[in-house]
Formats: C-alpha cells, structure tokens, sequence
C-alpha cells in the first residue's frame, strides 16, 4: 500500500470515525483505556454474539492516529469471529513490533504498518487494541 493510500484511509477514519458514540447495553462488553504520555483515552464497549463480534463503538478523546487505529479496528473486527479476531489482533502487535505478520488479515489495518519509525506513535496505533484485549479477558479469553 503506498503513503499515500494510507494517508487517506487514516484521515478518512479520523474525520469520519465509524461507530463513535457509546450507547445504553448491558449486553456489550466494555473497556477503558488510556495513554498516561498524553490525552488519549478510549471508551470501548463490544458486543459479542454467539462467539461473533457483531458490534463494536467507542468514544473518548484521542490523537488523530488513536482515533483513526480505533475506527479501522472496529470496521476490521466487526463481523469476525472471536479466533478471527484473536489473530487479527496477534497480527497487528506483530507488525507494529517489526515481525512477520499476515498483510491480507490486516485490512486497512495496514495502514499503520511504518509507524514503528515514529516509536511515541506507536501507543498511539495499539491504545484501542489493548482496549480489545482487556475485552477478550472479560469475555474469558487469556
């Protein structure tokens, strides 16, 4: 994916973040995290169906790579299955800490995948997926 390809599906998700806007629902999930280097602080809540993630929403206040990470992460895992997710997620770490990963189950996702150049960032990128984390350990996965 070329720079400028990734600047633009960073900047859409950061200007037109998907599914910001937590809602009143015992049945989702929820997750709170925050960056204490900055302002970033994001509110998570998931909901999980059948072993399925059928709906993810956030909000809070973030930099415009928290916020984007956190939008592209939830139009990623939406729709996938807990393992699918699970492995979404391995992968992500993976290409944030320069190792091999799998391009093709990042989606956009991708995107992020040199901003291991810009190491104060990179908190940035992984602040929602750490969210998604302590989402997995409250529905019972280690």
């Amino acid at each position: 994916m070329d720079q400028n390809t990734k600047r633009s599906i960073i900047l859409d998700h950061y200007s037109n973040p998907r599914n910001r806007g937590l809602i009143e629902d015992d049945t989702y999930i929820k997750a709170d995290t925050n960056n204490e280097s900055c302002i970033d602080e994001i509110h998570l809540m998931v909901k999980i169906d059948n072993n399925k993630i059928v709906d993810a929403r956030f909000d809070g206040e973030a930099c415009a790579i928290c916020t984007s990470s956190t939008s592209i992460m939830i139009d990623t895992l939406i729709g996938k299955t807990i393992e699918e997710a699970i492995e979404i997620y391995k992968n992500f770490n993976q290409m944030l800490n320069e190792e091999e990963y799998d391009e093709e189950l990042l989606e956009q996702a991708v995107a992020y995948d040199d901003i291991y150049k810009q190491p104060n960032r990179k908190k940035c990128a992984l602040l929602p997926w750490w969210g998604f984390e302590k989402v997995m350990k409250e529905y019972g996965i280690k």
